[in-house]
């Protein structure tokens, strides 16, 4: 099987790289041991699929697209790969009857078992393992001398070929699987190489021509997002639909604010005895953090990793001063290398439900009543027992199920359609719509490069945003 496609460089520039090598990577043995010496493998698959499936499907992405216009839709698709990434477990687990185990006697499937749970240990992963598995042994059937943890050029062509063998239209040969399984396969590839290479840079996939060495995660690689852009446009035309987080509005957070702040307020001034008190205590703290953490990342347009890795020392409070607070982030996805400046977080007298101040001083007294220090991860989580350690921070993967249970709890029930990302395209919304900012601040303010900043229309508008309110868009009164 061959093709060539295009992936883009540092810059604008294209690179022409080919995938049709014939050289063959063989497992080194040191490598090899860790999981288990090698087992003897069964002959290639003979593939009787239409070849080059996938590089046709990325290459009808670009049609009658310039390079600039390119450039923009990958962004976009990054960014939305990143709002997916925050979901990636409830993709996981609603998708992973697409990826039936194997027979756990047979050799092939062991050696891929032991290599994957080598990598991820995290006992909590076992949905993303069992995709990383199916993933090893599909490419090892194909060619025996393949190793999982090379990483090199033709590593993003690995996984477009495996994504296109499952979601692949079955009358060419392939699984036919719906684009959720190719989000889901995705973010569990994303997690095995971050495990492979811990410290390169999440961001980014390019070439570093002074060690000729591919750096960043190759689940990024321009060439993956033509791709899944090309395959979503496909089964589109199939009549499939895939959906982006819708987003929070200022009606959302409302009731967020009454489900996490004032119902466990109420329920604790209520409670009788000991061990309701107890219970309703835990249920109090765990509202004020989370919808603290909710609250700073609707207001500042932040991702939910940038949300969960704020710190104690990222706060700049004067004493004594209550109008106002300043937050500066060490990175952001859009500033790696450091932010340059702070962002100041006025109290809100008018709406205190939505009011920075109050959220930051609420956490402040839950914080101080539990003993922990000023002093890093600032948001944490709180166990069943209402205790709180300061080296258990709040993750992403965390604060996404709590927000599911209040939605739920709430009586959403379009509670799938939102995720950890709904906060970024509704504070941005807010700012638009409500605040009636200029659109430069909004790009100023929620970290939006120049060439991002053409993206933003997708925060604005999506077609999962409340359609429902549509009857109201003509009133004259």
């Amino acid at each position: 099987m061959s093709a060539t496609f295009f992936t883009l460089s540092n810059g604008a520039k294209r690179r022409k790289t080919s995938h049709n090598s014939t050289s063959q990577i063989c497992v080194q043995a040191g490598s090899a041991t860790e999981a288990g010496p090698t087992p003897t493998l069964p002959n290639p698959l003979s593939d009787a699929r239409t070849p080059g499936w996938d590089s046709d499907v990325a290459a009808c992405m670009a049609e009658h697209t310039t390079e600039m216009e390119e450039n923009i839709l990958i962004n976009i698709e990054l960014s939305d790969a990143d709002a997916l990434m925050e979901r990636a477990d409830e993709y996981i687990a609603a998708n992973l009857d697409d990826f039936p185990e194997e027979d756990a006697n047979d050799s092939l499937a062991q050696f891929a078992t032991k290599m994957a749970r080598n990598s991820i240990t995290d006992s909590t992963r076992s949905s993303h393992v069992r995709i990383i598995k199916a993933f090893i042994i599909f490419h090892l059937r194909r060619n025996r001398n393949w190793d999982p943890r090379q990483i090199n050029e033709d590593t993003p062509r690995d996984v477009t070929l495996y994504i296109a063998q499952k979601c692949g239209p079955m009358t060419e040969g392939y699984e036919g699987r719906k684009f959720s399984t190719a989000v889901s396969t995705r973010a569990a590839l994303t997690l095995w190489y971050r495990s492979l290479r811990p410290h390169e840079s999440l961001n980014e996939w390019r070439l570093d021509e002074g060690s000729n060495t591919w750096r960043g995660l190759p689940t990024r690689s321009p060439f993956v997002s033509r791709f899944m852009l090309g395959l979503e446009k496909t089964k589109a035309k199939a009549g499939e639909i895939s959906h982006s987080a819708r987003a929070m509005r200022l009606e959302d957070m409302h009731r967020l604010y009454e489900q996490c702040i004032k119902k466990p307020s109420d329920t604790l001034k209520a409670a009788k005895s000991a061990r309701d008190r107890a219970g309703a205590m835990q249920e109090q703290r765990a509202g004020v953090v989370r919808y603290a953490a909710y609250l700073i990342a609707w207001l500042m347009l932040l991702r939910v990793d940038e949300v969960v890795n704020l710190e104690f020392e990222n706060i700049e409070h004067i004493p004594a001063e209550r109008k106002y607070f300043d937050v500066k982030p060490k990175t952001r996805k859009t500033a790696q290398t450091g932010v340059g400046h702070g962002w100041r977080l006025h109290a809100n007298d008018s709406d205190p439900r939505i009011c920075p101040m109050r959220a930051l001083i609420r956490l402040a007294m839950v914080y101080k009543s539990s003993g922990i220090q000023w002093s890093g991860p600032m948001f944490l989580q709180v166990a069943a027992s209402g205790a709180i350690q300061q080296d258990r921070p709040l993750t992403s993967s965390v604060l996404s199920r709590a927000l599911s249970r209040d939605l739920q709890n709430l009586g959403y029930s379009t509670w799938a359609l939102y995720g950890t990302h709904s906060f970024r395209r509704g504070g941005c919304q807010y700012r638009v719509e409500v605040q009636k900012w200029p659109i430069a601040r909004v790009a100023t303010w929620g970290g939006w490069s120049l060439l991002e900043a053409t993206t933003m229309f997708r925060y604005f508008y999506s077609p999962d945003d409340n359609h429902e309110l549509m009857y109201d868009y003509d009133r004259n009164y």
